[in-house]
C-alpha cells in the first residue's frame, strides 16, 4: 500500500482521503486544529448551534452531479436534507424590491419575469449560458467530453461583461449578479464561469444540511477509518520533507514524521509552498503562488433566538443597501455594510420555529491590522470594543430590513477576518482563497500538480471554491493518481 500523508482536514483534503483509502492508499491526514473539518466545522455557544462556511448546498437530488459524489464517497446515508423552498431559495432585496429565484430553468424565468416581462427572451438566453458553461466542465458535470473550448472562453470573459451583453435592464442586471457574494465577485474581474458554475448548482436544487456541516466531516472521517486510514488532530505541519526527486515525508511541530509516497497539501497554496525547501520547487512557481490575490474576507453576526419567536425560513436573504450590487468589498467607514446575507441554521428536519442565524458581510483584513499579532482569545479590550461597534452596526442594518428581529435575539457572537485566518490558516481570511481573475492565464486557476512530482494541491484554490467547486477539485487531484477513466468509472457504477 502507498503511503498518502494528506495536510488539512476541510472538504478538499478529507474527500481526497475518501477517495484514496477506498482505492488502497494507506491515509494519513493530518489537522493542526482541535477538530477536524475546516469550514465544514460547526461550533455551540451553550445549546445554540453555528455553522461556519458551508451553510448550503445544491444539486443534490438523485441523479444529480452532488448526489451522485456524495454516494461515491459513500456518505449520502450519514446526512439529513432539508429542501429550501423551489419557488424561491435565494431572494435578493435590492431598492425596496425582493426578487425570488426559483429552481429549474423554467421556474426561474418564470419567476423574474414577473418583475421583467419585457425581459423574458433575455432571461432564457442566460439560462441558455448558464447551462452551457456549467456542461462545459468535466469535473462539475462527470462528463469526459465535456466542451472544454466553452469552458476556457469563459476563463476569459468577465461576469459584469456577459451580464451586461446579455440583459439590458439595470435592475435585472443587479439581481441575476445578486448571488456575487457566494464567490466575492468583482464585476470586471471574476470570470463568468464562476457565477456560471455556482448559479448552475443551485438552481438545479437547494438544501441545508439538517444539523450543520459538521456531519459532512463526521461521515468522511468515518469512511477514511473503515478504510483503514486516520485523521489526525493536533499535528501541526512543519515541513515536508524532499530527496532529489520528491517528497518523502511530512513533519509535525511536535518532530514527528510521518514517511510518505504521496503528499496532498489541502490548505492554502502560500502556505503549502512555505512548508518546502526543496530546488524542486522553481523559484518563479514558488512566487506566483506566495503572491496569488486572495479573495476579500468578512464579518459573520451568530444570532441565538429566543425559543419559538423566529419562524424558521427555508430560503436566504441578499440585501442590498445601495443602487449596485458590486463593489461591496469596497467601502468607507459610512457605508458599511453595503450587503448582507442572511440565512437560518437548520437544527432539525422540518423546524416552524428558528434557533440560530448568520449574518455574513464583507470585511476588509485591514480593518483588523492592528491585531494581526495576537492569538484567538488574546488580542485585549480594544479588540472587543471593535467587534461590538461592528455587530451593532450590522444589527442596526438588519433592522431596517427585518423591523422587530432585535427584539426576538437572546444572545448573538461575532468573528472577523483574524477568526477566519486563525481557523482556516488562509492568509488575511480570506473567504474564498485566491481570486479568479480574467486578466491571468487560465482566470488564475492553480493546477492540482506541483513541480515536485508527488507533491499534489487540492482545496479551494484548485478549481473554484463552495462544496461542488472543492470536490471537483479533489477529483482532479486524485485523478492525477487514478487516472480520469478510473475516476470517472468508478462514479457511474457507484463504487
Amino acid at each position: 500500500m502507498k503511503k498518502c500523508v494528506i495536510i488539512g482536514s476541510g472538504l478538499g483534503g478529507l474527500s481526497c482521503g475518501c477517495i484514496l483509502a477506498k482505492n488502497g492508499y494507506e491515509v494519513t491526514v493530518l489537522e493542526q486544529g482541535l477538530q477536524a473539518g475546516g469550514c465544514l466545522q460547526c461550533f455551540r455557544r451553550g445549546d445554540a448551534v453555528f455553522d461556519t462556511g458551508m451553510h448550503y448546498i445544491g444539486s443534490a437530488d438523485r441523479g444529480q452531479v452532488l448526489h451522485t459524489i456524495l454516494h461515491y464517497l459513500g456518505i449520502c446515508d450519514d446526512i439529513r436534507l432539508e429542501r429550501l423552498d423551489p419557488t424561491g431559495y435565494d431572494v435578493i432585496s435590492f431598492r425596496g424590491e425582493q426578487y425570488l429565484l426559483a429552481n429549474g430553468r423554467e421556474n426561474f424565468v418564470d419567476s423574474l419575469a414577473r418583475h421583467f416581462p419585457k425581459n423574458r427572451d433575455e432571461l432564457l438566453r442566460y439560462c441558455d449560458l448558464i447551462e452551457q458553461v456549467a456542461a462545459s466542465s468535466p469535473m462539475h458535470t462527470l462528463n469526459k467530453a465535456a466542451d472544454i473550448e466553452t469552458f476556457s472562453k469563459y476563463q476569459t470573459v468577465s461576469v459584469g461583461e456577459v451580464i451586461d451583453n446579455v440583459v439590458s435592464d439595470h435592475t435585472l442586471r443587479q439581481v441575476l449578479a445578486g448571488i456575487s457574494p457566494l464567490y466575492a465577485g468583482e464585476k470586471d474581474v471574476t470570470p463568468f464561469y464562476a457565477h456560471a458554475l455556482i448559479a448552475d448548482f443551485y438552481n438545479q436544487s437547494s438544501f441545508r444540511i439538517v444539523g450543520g456541516s459538521s456531519t459532512l466531516t463526521d461521515a468522511m472521517v468515518g469512511v477514511i477509518r473503515s478504510n483503514g486510514g486516520r485523521v489526525l488532530t493536533r499535528r501541526k505541519v512543519e515541513r515536508i520533507e524532499c530527496n532529489s526527486t520528491g517528497a518523502t515525508a511530512v513533519i509535525t511541530s511536535d518532530g514527528e514524521c510521518f514517511p510518505a509516497d504521496v503528499v496532498v497539501s489541502a490548505i492554502h497554496p502560500a502556505n503549502t509552498v512555505g512548508l518546502v525547501d526543496s530546488h524542486l520547487l522553481r523559484p518563479a512557481y514558488r512566487r506566483r503562488l506566495e503572491h496569488a490575490r486572495n479573495t476579500t474576507s468578512a464579518f459573520t453576526l451568530y444570532l441565538k433566538f429566543l425559543k419559538n419567536k423566529v419562524k424558521y425560513l427555508n430560503h436566504n436573504m441578499f440585501y442590498y443597501r445601495g443602487d449596485t450590487v458590486w463593489g461591496c468589498q469596497k467601502y468607507d467607514d459610512a457605508a458599511w455594510p453595503k450587503f448582507m446575507l442572511y440565512m437560518h441554521f437548520c437544527h432539525k428536519e422540518h423546524p416552524e420555529y428558528a434557533e440560530t442565524a448568520e449574518v455574513l458581510t464583507y470585511m476588509d483584513y485591514r480593518e483588523t491590522e492592528q491585531w494581526a499579532g495576537t492569538r484567538i482569545g488574546q488580542r485585549g479590550e480594544s479588540y472587543g470594543l471593535f467587534k461590538k461597534m461592528k455587530a451593532e452596526r450590522l444589527l442596526d442594518a438588519l433592522e431596517q430590513e427585518m423591523p422587530g428581529i432585535r427584539d426576538d435575539i437572546e444572545e448573538y457572537y461575532t468573528s472577523t477576518p483574524l477568526t477566519w485566518r486563525d481557523y482556516t490558516g488562509v492568509p488575511e481570511g480570506a473567504m474564498y482563497g485566491t481570486a479568479k481573475d480574467v486578466n491571468l492565464v487560465g482566470a488564475g486557476c492553480i493546477s492540482p500538480r506541483t513541480n515536485i512530482p508527488n507533491l499534489l494541491l487540492a482545496g479551494q484554490c484548485v478549481t473554484l471554491h463552495g462544496m461542488l467547486g472543492v470536490l471537483a477539485g479533489s477529483l482532479m487531484t486524485c485523478s492525477e493518481l487514478l487516472t480520469t477513466d478510473v475516476l470517472f468509472s468508478q462514479l457511474r457504477n457507484g463504487i
